[in-house]
């Protein structure tokens, strides 16, 4: 059965990565080619499909995905993130204090990726904590649950930017419904679930935590950073050019208008990659030449930031590879026939499937693209909204981090937690971003 050969192959998967201390790009492409030689897949398209697989993959997200970085980058490096983060936490004050570090790290969020922006905003929380005497957990749960929620739904972060390009999904209308389950997911997540935690594992919240690991972390002086208001344009510029040209489109369907050269230019600008570039020029400006910071300076930076995101890079392509190999080797297939005539929705066969495949092998990443393989050959039998079944994917690639997954040992160790209080902190806050981005992605599928 295909299934059982799935199994095995994620199986041999954990073993590689947990047991032998494989590199996971290395595993992923050992356990590509004895799938499918154990699929019974011709010998001479065997290494088609994984090259075809690991193309495909990084062929649409190699440029989203390093434009990203470098304007992130470019964000942090010349004080914008702090800039956002401590006028907000002065905005809404003492009495507030939570509310301002989800708003700070929602707006981050979007601009860096998760372990980015973990490793910016965790010593300025560290710094508010020890001002205002109140737990870094009190603080440190909103932002995690933050972070986790753009990273997991919001383009132009690898996972939903990965699988909207392989679903053949809309990304401008990703990160609208992204954006419409992204705000009550992280407040239930955030500031509710911290009065939860405090009432179960109250211990927690009296740890100092340890974030000597981070080495001397850039300070800046307020008065030496950009302005709240470019900072805060210059993080969001990418989704206001995508949402703009999402709404449009939706409106010129919706009212059917006739196409001309004005809505193709829209289009055009609020394309993914295109929002990118001009988002990292416009950066380029308001973060560096505008600040008098020489383009060497600015240039290094944008370097600095590929180099760190290479091997991310091969992973993904190194799961592009998997899901093409599962594809081609006809596993999807027999996914799409043994469904064929259920009532299950795909959104919740998606979410799911990505759901076990996170639990067994760590990588949300690499779970929503193995989901993409099983999936894709079901959706021609169905009229779902493929932006709805991205959200699916990703909210079901975010359930239940353990201990195969970087960001639990992050968490862990950062905060000073014990094993148990980070499975009582940590796991269950992706487990509760899980559930509630399925129920509002299963919500919005009645409307949409």
């Amino acid at each position: 059965m295909p299934l059982v050969i799935v199994g095995i192959g994620i199986l041999a998967l954990l073993v590689l990565i947990m047991a032998f201390k494989l590199n996971t790009f290395i595993s992923l492409i050992i356990v590509s080619f004895g799938v499918a030689l154990a699929l019974g897949m011709p010998l001479d398209e065997i290494v088609k499909t994984i090259e075809a697989g690991i193309g495909g993959t990084l062929g649409h997200i190699a440029l989203i995905f390093g434009l990203g970085a470098m304007l992130g980058k470019l964000i942090a490096d010349s004080g914008g993130a702090q800039r956002i983060a401590m006028t907000l936490v002065h905005k809404f004050g003492e009495k507030n204090i939570q509310w301002a570090v989800v708003a700070a790290s929602f707006i981050i969020g979007v601009a860096l990726f998760f372990e980015v922006g973990l490793v910016l905003l965790i010593p300025i929380v560290f710094a508010i904590s020890r001002q205002l005497k109140v737990s870094i957990l009190y603080l440190g749960i909103p932002m995690a649950a933050a972070l986790s929620v753009t990273h997991g739904f919001l383009p132009p972060h690898p996972g939903p930017t990965i699988i909207a390009g392989e679903y053949g999904a809309d990304i401008g209308e990703v990160l609208l419904y992204g954006f419409i389950i992204s705000i009550p997911t992280v407040l239930i997540a955030g500031p509710l679930f911290t009065k939860l935690a405090k009432k179960f594992v109250p211990d927690s919240f009296t740890k100092t935590g340890n974030i000597a690991s981070l080495g001397e972390q850039k300070q800046f002086k307020l008065e030496d950073t950009p302005g709240f208001g470019i900072s805060v344009f210059t993080a969001m510029l990418p989704v206001i050019l995508m949402s703009i040209a999402t709404i449009i489109t939706l409106l010129q369907k919706t009212l059917g208008w006739e196409d001309n050269s004005l809505l193709a230019v829209i289009r055009f600008l609020g394309d993914a990659s295109t929002s990118m570039l001009i988002s990292l020029l416009v950066a380029v400006y308001t973060m560096g030449i505008a600040r008098k910071i020489p383009i060497k300076s600015i240039m290094e930076s944008c370097t600095t930031s590929i180099s760190h995101i290479g091997m991310m890079l091969l992973i993904i392509g190194g799961g592009g590879a998997l899901k093409q190999v599962l594809i081609n080797g006809g596993v999807g297939k027999y996914v799409a026939e043994l469904f064929d005539g259920t009532s299950m929705s795909p959104i919740l066969l998606a979410w799911m499937i990505a759901a076990i495949l996170r639990i067994s092998l760590g990588s949300a990443t690499v779970a929503a693209l193995t989901t993409a393989g099983l999936v894709i050959p079901m959706l021609g039998q169905s009229d779902v909204n493929l932006a709805l079944v991205v959200l699916a994917t990703g909210a079901g690639s975010l359930i239940a981090s353990h201990v195969n997954d970087a960001g639990f040992w992050m968490f862990k160790e950062y905060f000073g937690l014990t094993m148990k209080e980070t499975f009582a902190t940590w796991t269950v806050l992706e487990t509760i971003v899980s559930v509630c981005g399925l129920a509002f992605v299963l919500l919005l599928s009645l409307v949409v």
